[in-house]
């Protein structure tokens, strides 16, 4: 049995190996029309002749430490069967505009698709409307359609698309930022 606790402590080693990437058939192809009266980003879901295939390699120690100051907020979680990590979600709190960023947010490959990833998402999103944050933010690339579908299917929502956020030759055939995001429904205070 997985139980959802908080995480307190993040080893390299446990982050590496549940941060191994993604494999993907489909993107959502980025269009941009940009005009005197009217800028339009789209996004296309098109099949792929080959699949995305999407290594990522281990966090350097620049993204551990960012990582081990997200978990002071006590917002971030880990599933664990016994004592074995095998999901994780990084949050960061940002007070100054009420919002939680998930910077991690992986489930091991051999526990996907058994309700895991919800578990976490449902209880990190019960945990910020308890701290009194408005909104969940998650970030991906238009290449994971996997992630784009799940973050989807608990509730998020396509907000935001940043065309050179890895690098300036994101647009138009690599790999474009997507911004995913939960507003929470603060609870209705008493009068």
């Amino acid at each position: 049995m997985v139980e959802i606790k908080t995480l307190t402590e993040l080893a390299p080693d446990s982050l590496t190996r549940l941060v191994t990437g993604y494999v993907s058939n489909a993107k959502y192809a980025v269009s941009k029309t940009e005009l005197d009266n009217r800028a339009v980003i789209g996004l296309e879901l098109v099949g792929l002749e080959s699949p995305y295939v999407k290594r990522f390699p281990p966090p350097d120690e620049e993204a551990m430490q960012r990582y081990t100051d997200a978990l002071r907020y006590g917002l971030s979680l880990g599933a664990y069967e016994g004592d074995q990590l095998v999901g994780v979600v990084v949050a960061e709190l940002q007070r100054w505009n009420g919002s939680l960023w998930v910077m991690e947010f992986h489930v091991a490959e051999t526990h996907r698709r058994q309700g895991i990833g919800r578990q976490m998402m449902e209880e990190l999103v019960e945990r910020g409307r308890a701290s009194g944050l408005r909104i969940v933010v998650c970030e991906t690339q238009n290449t994971n359609v996997p992630a784009i579908h799940f973050y989807r299917r608990v509730g998020f929502n396509i907000e935001g698309i940043d065309l050179s956020y890895y690098s300036n030759d994101d647009w138009p055939e690599g790999e474009v930022a997507v911004f995913m995001k939960r507003r929470l429904a603060l609870p209705k205070v008493p009068s």
